[in-house]
């Protein structure tokens, strides 16, 4: 038995053995055809070019310059002259016949543009579809002067939006610094002054701050240590600790809170329902109403806040969790807000691998939800 298996192994070997023999007897056939035919061609085209070459220093010897010279002489010259007509129109085929010219070269010059800043490039798509790699490099070079151009514009609105947030309290700082050093100001004024500048260093040193974190969040650099906790207990905790807002508005807090426990990092998710609480508290009108909701369903915890203030167009909830963002610019800024309180609430609870939406009506107040699962680990 172990020999007849032997016998059958070494067959299949044997078997094994010939058929890559016979796949390269036949690939080096056709290589050798290959090569063969760009011999002839070269040879072709050498011996023609020779001939051209030869009949028209001979014609210009006899007919233009009316000269004889030497045949070695005549011979190098030809030789010469054949040699830079062959490179010649090698290139000038190469350039006018090359298929891909058209296409590599204005991908090339577009690359270049983008290298020194300059990310409005648009290459033609249709004409590289039927180009195989060159048609996909196109596609990739138009889709990432796009992504830069857009990271480019968020950057300039990012700069324009901290240098206007910042110059605000900064104007008003430098303003009244100068006001007190009037003589003339009465006890009061002076008083009132400085508590305006303590305001305005106060919103100063809040921007930078949240700025740090909101940065922080991004690059996800922030200290992030999930546990279990009481989430219930929590949010009744902090709405209890806004109370004289609430109380000084004559608002009523409807809190409905189902007893649920979450596995998250209770410092980062206390930002987020500060920072909810507190917009809903801002832009809700004295006696209005906010109602306050969390449940546990199944695997996702919701939570919604729903207020009576003055609501949210349809355009600014799409850039509502934008930084800097300001659905309403006159009422955000008397009420000292920065627009950067949602986007932290948006990183948090991504962070958390939730999400948060909003949903309202110009007029008919607004309602946040979130949604978190049960459980967070640490990536």
């Amino acid at each position: 038995m172990k020999k007849v298996k032997k016998d059958k192994d070494e067959q299949k070997g044997n078997q094994a053995g010939k058929e890559p023999r016979n796949r390269g007897q036949v690939l080096t056939t056709k290589q050798k055809w290959v090569v063969l035919g760009f011999i002839t061609m070269i040879f072709i085209y050498v011996t023609a070019v020779s001939v051209v070459t030869y009949l028209l220093t001979d014609f210009a010897y006899h007919n233009i310059f009316h000269i004889e010279l030497p045949a070695l002489l005549v011979q190098l010259i030809n030789a010469m002259l054949g040699f830079i007509f062959c490179f010649f129109s090698m290139f000038l085929f190469s350039r006018i016949f090359n298929p891909e010219r058209n296409v590599y070269e204005p991908i090339l010059e577009a690359i270049n543009k983008i290298s020194k800043g300059n990310f409005n490039v648009g290459l033609d798509e249709k004409q590289a579809e039927h180009n195989g790699i060159w048609g996909e490099l196109t596609k990739s070079v138009n889709n990432m002067a796009t992504e830069l151009n857009k990271m480019e514009t968020m950057r300039r609105e990012f700069i324009s939006n901290v240098s206007h947030e910042i110059q605000t309290p900064l104007t008003s700082i430098k303003g009244f610094a100068q006001a007190l050093q009037s003589d003339t100001l009465s006890p009061v004024e002076r008083k009132h002054y400085l508590e305006i500048i303590e305001v305005e260093s106060t919103r100063l040193s809040r921007i930078a701050e949240n700025l740090l974190k909101l940065a922080s969040l991004e690059a996800r650099s922030v200290k992030f240590e999930p546990k279990p906790y009481r989430l219930d207990r929590q949010i009744r905790r902090l709405v209890l600790a806004c109370e004289p807002q609430w109380s000084g508005k004559d608002i009523d807090m409807d809190v409905v809170l189902n007893e649920v426990e979450v596995t998250a990092d209770e410092d980062l998710l206390s930002q987020v329902w500060l920072n909810l609480i507190h917009n809903s508290l801002k832009f809700t009108p004295e006696g209005g109403r906010i109602c306050l909701e969390l449940h546990d369903k199944a695997e996702i915890i919701e939570f919604s806040i729903r207020d009576s203030g003055i609501g949210i167009s349809e355009e600014a909830q799409s850039h509502i969790f934008e930084r800097f963002y300001k659905a309403d610019i006159s009422r955000t800024n008397s009420n000292g807000g920065s627009g950067l309180g949602l986007s932290i609430a948006h990183e948090i609870v991504e962070m958390h691998r939730g999400r948060i939406k909003v949903a309202s009506q110009p007029g008919q107040g607004a309602t946040f939800q979130v949604y978190l699962p049960n459980a967070v680990t640490v990536n």
